[in-house]
């Protein structure tokens, strides 16, 4: 009779680094006839399904995000120079570009702002 296969086998199959095209012939399977019947295949072992872990949220983000079709664009033709600052602070604050912008915008704006309520402007 043949051994029948357990889980401890097919653990260690799957975690050997043994090539498909380098398969030694202990670890083939055994032809089988053509008129034979298979054999019953033991329980599978119990399947642990892991999931990976919860992404975080960017902080910046509105909670609902309107479509790109209800927004307008504002592009610009920037030097190496100011591109690398763009690059640098999108990492370091985690933002895209359209809310690295937003943010320069609402920053500039607010400035400018202020210096009209207290007469500077």
């Amino acid at each position: 009779m043949t051994k029948k296969p357990n889980a401890a086998a097919l653990l260690a199959a799957l975690q050997s680094n043994v090539d498909d095209d380098e398969v030694s012939p202990a670890r083939q399977a055994p032809p089988r006839a053509a008129n034979a019947t298979p054999e019953p295949v033991a329980e599978p072992a119990q399947i642990v399904q892991m999931s990976p872990p919860p992404r975080a949220k960017p902080a910046a983000r509105a909670k609902t995000k309107a479509p790109r079709s209800e927004l307008k664009h504002i592009g610009g033709y920037l030097d190496d120079e100011t591109v690398e600052k763009v690059a640098l602070l999108r990492i370091r604050l985690k933002l895209e570009n359209s809310d690295l912008l937003k943010l320069a915008i609402d920053d500039l704006f607010r400035k400018h702002s202020a210096k009209r309520a207290f007469g500077d402007a």
